[in-house]
């Protein structure tokens, strides 16, 4: 499906901009916010493909640098939960603002790092979250505190193989008082690279996103 929308966009957060590709379908049904892993951005394939999919199924995506390129190179930026969950949640308030976009019920998507980043904006936001996907997802960064009082509807997927997130995910799941499901996808990695893995991911994605979107 072309995109009626395609615009790289810069979101203003504290005392810089950070940089975003925004995608709206004709008609979209929400838009989901992408929080990418440690060492990975905008242009990550496997997130691509994922937003590809959901713009096929009429739901707009937001692919987005929570770090600078100056940033990214330092490894303790790339695990500052606080900072990259302020990105986030500025992002939130720029979609919620602007006027192709703040008629649209949110969700958010994040990989790795990104997906505790996910879970600590979806309890922080003042804006509803419709709901979280996770995949791969360093839950456990979230933290108790964050995993307890997550009320959104919350999706984790995690490779088969994935053996040390995968117990990551079965404790976070177990603290998580919300609408939720844990998919463990088998002959996955922790990357989804295996032949058809990818495409379960972004099937299961937008079957749960599509659910919760459309309630919202």
């Amino acid at each position: 499906m072309t995109s009626a929308l395609e615009q790289l966009v810069r979101i203003p957060s504290d005392h810089l901009r950070i940089e975003a590709l925004l995608e709206l379908p004709e008609n979209a049904q929400g838009i989901v916010l992408f929080a990418h892993g440690s060492g990975s951005n905008r242009h990550s394939p496997r997130n691509n493909y994922v937003a590809r999919v959901l713009r096929d199924a009429g739901i707009g995506t937001l692919l987005i640098d929570l770090l600078t390129p100056q940033e990214d190179l330092l490894y303790k930026s790339q695990f500052d939960i606080p900072l990259l969950t302020k990105r986030l949640l500025d992002a939130t308030e720029w979609v919620s603002q602007e006027p192709a976009t703040q008629h649209l019920p949110i969700a958010y998507f994040g990989s790795s790092i990104g997906a505790a980043v996910a879970l600590q904006a979806a309890v922080d936001s003042p804006h509803p979250i419709a709901a979280v996907v996770s995949r791969s997802g360093r839950v456990d960064l979230a933290g108790s505190g964050t995993l307890q009082n997550i009320h959104v509807p919350t999706l984790l997927l995690v490779g088969g193989f994935d053996y040390p997130v995968i117990e990551l995910n079965q404790n976070a799941y177990e603290q998580m008082d919300c609408p939720k499901a844990l998919t463990i996808i088998p002959g996955a990695t922790h990357l989804f690279e295996e032949t058809g893995t990818r495409e379960q991911v972004a099937y299961q994605t937008t079957v749960w996103l599509k659910q919760y979107l459309q309630a919202a």
